[in-house]
């Protein structure tokens, strides 16, 4: 037949599809390239799986790790390990803000730009906050039965206001100066609120000295945490930290009105008198221990001290002069500095919580002469090392003498009137700091170097110390004890 028969020519190999289908030499491509391509593929894939389980794992582990550090000890049962969620992001929000507000202020501008700024912020600021801040403890004092709104409402003013200030910073609007006098007035009035719900919330095994390391603790730790992210999203625009930070606001707001509702509790509270020292007329409500009235005003001190630096020193290290020998980067030496005094408030912290403190009244007078001898030592020789050092030793400083208050108000302040104490003396305490970086503010403007602003202030924390020391050693009077004046 004629499909069976032979064909005429020479079989034609490359049009035969069996053929085709079998392996080939040169004409087809090489079989290893496909392969390697998915072993590539495949080792990609491998390893994103990996680091996302990796990931994953230590995010598992650092929020397990951070949930029991919060829960630990009968703070969860009590309450408290909302109050120290609520305070985690209250200090990465300021954390968030502090850096969109430096990086405005400070880094973005020339050296006379920035002086001219920074200048014009603390006026506006600064100067309306130190005729507020008396006023933010006894306004308070009217709301204690909701305690949980108007802490609150201090987280959500500041989210509005990191809002408003987002859009004021990319606009270059006169509202950034009244949103950062909000920023600063609901950050302070945060402190005093929080601080009168403390003792409300504190577990069966805590003493108040114990509470307030672990809620310094937890506030650097959130800090830490936020600081990273907050730079990033400020490598975008100034803008985005201020969104980021009225986000974390936002969601303490909300932690805030979920606290316990014994927070809104006043039962058995009383005014308290902290001019009862001072006066001989009548006094209202109940007065405080001459220790206490000493810790305020050494504690005092030790803000007014911190405030200054604060401010002097960021305007100082802006340009580091050639007297402190540093010859790298300002902005590295301006981070140490502030390294320092963070690290300075953790040891201090754990130094506290750790030891058992049973003169608090002399430790909280002791640590305002060391701040004072330190001081002189950095005015007189004024070096890159020696500002970290004194960094380092305010920072400690501030931490010990906060937390010698905390130990004299639990032993000598009974527990009706403590909540009142607390907002009066938060209250006085941010005054001081206030105080300080406007002294601060004032004599950079005059041109003063760092040895003589070291000295100036100096001189006036010695003069402090001597009425602090002249007053702890009076005689304690009669009337002048935590108990109700007799009829």
């Amino acid at each position: 037949m004629k499909s069976m028969e032979e064909p005429e020519g020479p079989y034609d190999y490359a049009s035969d599809p069996a053929y085709a289908r079998e392996p080939s030499g040169a004409g087809t491509p090489p079989p290893s390239s496909p392969s390697r391509l998915a072993r590539t593929a495949h080792g990609i894939g491998r390893a994103s799986r990996s680091t996302a389980h990796v990931v994953a794992k230590g995010s598992n582990v650092a929020f397990t790790g951070a949930r029991r550090f919060t829960h630990s000890g009968g703070a969860g049962e009590s309450g408290f390990s909302r109050l120290l969620e609520l305070h985690a992001f209250n200090t990465a929000g300021d954390a968030a803000v502090a850096i969109s507000l430096a990086g405005t202020l400070f880094f973005t501008v020339p050296t006379g730009e920035a002086t001219g700024q920074v200048a014009l912020f603390l006026v506006l600021t600064m100067l309306p906050f130190a005729i507020v801040a008396p006023l933010i403890g006894p306004f308070l004092d009217r709301f204690r039965r909701g305690r949980r709104w108007a802490i609150g409402a201090t987280l959500a003013i500041r989210a509005f206001c990191c809002w408003v200030l987002a859009g004021a910073v990319a606009d270059a609007s006169p509202a950034f100066y009244f949103a950062a006098l909000g920023c600063l007035v609901s950050s302070k009035a945060y402190g005093v609120t929080r601080a009168s719900a403390v003792p409300r919330l504190l577990p069966e095994t805590f003493t108040l000295v114990k509470a307030n390391s672990r809620i310094s603790l937890t506030g650097t730790g959130a800090a830490a945490i936020s600081a990273p992210l907050a730079v990033g999203a400020a490598t975008i625009g100034a803008d985005w930290a201020l969104r980021y930070a009225a986000l974390l606001f936002a969601i303490g707001t909300i932690l805030a009105i979920l606290l316990p509702a014994k927070v809104d509790s006043s039962e058995g509270e009383e005014p308290v008198d902290l001019a009862g020292h001072a006066t001989s007329g009548p006094q209202k409500g109940l007065s405080i221990s001459r220790a206490v009235v000493n810790a305020l005003r050494s504690n005092s001190g030790l803000r007014l001290l911190s405030g200054f630096l604060t401010i002097f020193m960021a305007f100082t290290l802006r340009e580091p002069p050639a007297s402190m020998g540093w010859d790298g980067n300002a902005t590295i030496l301006l981070g140490l500095v502030v390294g320092g005094a963070g690290a300075g408030n953790t040891i201090g912290t754990l130094i506290g919580s750790a030891a058992s403190t049973r003169r608090p009244e002399q430790v909280v007078v002791g640590v305002l002469v060391l701040d004072v001898v330190v001081l002189a030592v950095v005015g007189v020789f004024f070096t890159w090392w020696t500002a970290v050092i004194l960094g380092l030793t305010v920072g400690i400083c501030q931490s010990l003498g906060k937390l010698s208050l905390d130990a004299l108000i639990q032993r000598d302040v009974p527990e009706r009137v403590r909540t009142s104490m607390f907002a009066r003396s938060e209250t006085l305490l941010q005054l001081g700091w206030v105080t300080g970086g406007l002294i601060g503010i004032g004599l950079f403007s005059l041109d003063a170097t760092p040895q003589v602003g070291a000295l100036v202030i100096g001189g006036l924390l010695i003069v402090w110390l001597g009425f602090v020391l002249t007053r702890a050693r009076r005689p304690e009077p009669a009337v002048a004890t935590a108990r109700r004046p007799q009829a």
